[in-house]
């Protein structure tokens, strides 16, 4: 089967994969930005409590569910027959940058726990520069997608 047959398809599942990954995004660029915040008020106090809350929902509600749903239409869009050139040069540099991401979610994750047990070891600009790493994960996954220099 040619990719014109997987076509129909193939729309609805770039729409969903971009719909999640937008919200992946804004996930990914606020919750830093929630630690930076966070860093700021006293441990124990109300803000501290009201912090942790919006940390967790924020990850357990909206990005972890968007970036399953961005895996998953990914993973279909991949699997269309004809839709990736396995041997372009782009392609292995978006899925490092992909890696880059996942990890990076992993490290929110895992900041987002020190955070709720009061164990928080890095300054309020550590999270001011690791606001930044989506940042540039994300211009390189879409320069790689829709430039594909290489």
């Amino acid at each position: 089967m040619t990719i014109e047959a997987f076509l129909p398809w193939t729309r609805w599942f770039l729409a969903f994969h971009v719909m999640s990954v937008m919200a992946w995004m804004a996930g990914m660029f606020y919750l830093p930005r929630l630690f930076v915040y966070h860093c700021q008020v006293q441990i124990g106090s109300e803000e501290s409590a009201r912090f942790k809350i919006m940390e967790r929902r924020l990850l357990r509600a909206i990005i972890n569910p968007a970036m399953i749903s961005s895996l998953f239409f990914g993973v279909l869009l991949v699997l269309t027959p004809g839709a990736v050139d396995w041997h372009a040069g782009w392609w292995h540099c978006k899925m490092a940058a992909l890696l880059g991401m996942f990890a990076f979610h992993g490290f929110c994750a895992r900041w987002r726990k020190d955070f709720e047990k009061d164990q928080n070891q890095h300054p309020e600009r550590y999270y001011r520069i690791a606001n930044e790493v989506p940042t540039v994960l994300m211009m390189i996954i879409v320069i790689m997608v829709i430039v594909r220099p290489f």
